[in-house]
């Protein structure tokens, strides 16, 4: 099982992983709630702009094309930047964590969003089981790069190589007509989800609604993911909230009959259910007729249990290792 796993999220997988807040008990936004959680309603409201404030893409998109409110488009900006910096993970096993650890080097999360749990989850268990490949499609607080190396390197500030200060990707904020190319790692990002969702034998689509200010992105994609009639083999696996026909409107064009699974929870997925094997699975029950019981990682273990229960998985990679999906 060369070929990747990919998973691409929204602000739903954060909000399920963190119901209750962050470390320090900030909250996680949705649009819909996102001026409230955020901070931006003193703000708007000094500027003029009128209530209701559940609809940020709305009011963002409205500020960012008049030219006599760039002052408070860059405020706005400011502020967000300043929260989700903020953010941390909390000491114990997150969702994040499991998400990382389940997967292996050859997969890849494909993130639309701005906050660093996924790059803290990554890199806090790094020397442990590697980490999928990471692409931040409207960039990230966490996710610095070099220009001149062409290498980001999550949660740092200068780069390893040449020593230079890393840049910020800018955020990309909710207008319809993003720019995806200005910024080469943000291009380079979308280059490369072009080529895995190309080549993924399974894709999962966690918490991402896929908003009208992403029509471009849906494009992006639909195009790499190709004729839907001829990904047959393929699975799609949805994990959110939604209606069974909301989810299978949204995503009709990666699905091929039906190719496809939906969970309310993280941890009813392929990906919870097979730790570094949801790949493998799915084509032993597809393919094969072998229908497998789960073997999920214990849920409430810490990480000195959480990593003695994956090591076997480990070192049989290890002893099976050859030439793995090369992004």
């Amino acid at each position: 099982m060369k070929r990747p796993h990919l998973v691409i999220l929204g602000a739903g997988a954060s909000l399920a992983a963190f119901p209750a807040g962050d470390r320090n008990g900030k909250r996680l936004p949705l649009m819909k709630n996102f001026v409230d959680v955020v901070g931006l309603t003193d703000m708007l409201k000094a500027a003029g702009v009128s209530e209701p404030y559940d609809d940020f893409e709305s009011i963002y998109s409205d500020i960012a094309i008049d030219p006599n409110r760039k002052a408070l488009k860059e405020e706005i900006e400011g502020h967000v930047v300043s929260y989700f910096s903020s953010l941390e993970l909390p000491d114990e096993p997150t969702l994040y964590d499991h998400l990382v650890l389940s997967l292996r080097p050859k997969d890849v999360i494909a993130t639309f969003n701005w906050d660093p749990f996924l790059c803290q989850a990554a890199r806090r268990n790094y020397a442990f089981g590697g980490a999928p490949t990471l692409l931040f499609l409207h960039g990230s607080v966490a996710f610095p790069y070099c220009g001149d190396c062409k290498t980001g390197y999550p949660l740092q500030t200068t780069c390893p190589k040449c020593g230079k200060p890393l840049v910020k990707s800018p955020l990309l904020y909710p207008v319809k007509q993003k720019d995806y190319q200005t910024d080469p790692a943000i291009s380079g990002h979308w280059r490369t989800l072009e080529q895995v969702l190309k080549s993924a034998w399974v894709l999962t689509v966690f918490g991402y609604g896929a908003p009208q200010t992403d029509v471009e992105a849906v494009r992006l994609m639909k195009a790499a993911w190709g004729d839907v009639h001829e990904r047959e083999l393929e699975e799609t696996e949805m994990i959110d909230v939604r209606t069974e026909d909301d989810l299978t409107a949204t995503w009709a064009p990666f699905i091929h009959t039906h190719h496809y699974t939906i969970h309310r929870s993280f941890y009813d997925s392929y990906i919870a259910r097979f730790p570094r094997r949801s790949g493998e699975a799915l084509w032993a029950q597809l393919m094969e007729c072998q229908f497998l019981d789960p073997h999920m990682f214990p849920l409430n273990a810490d990480f000195p249990e959480l990593y003695d229960w994956l090591q076997p998985r480990i070192n049989a990679e290890q002893r099976t290792r050859r030439s793995d999906f090369a992004l």
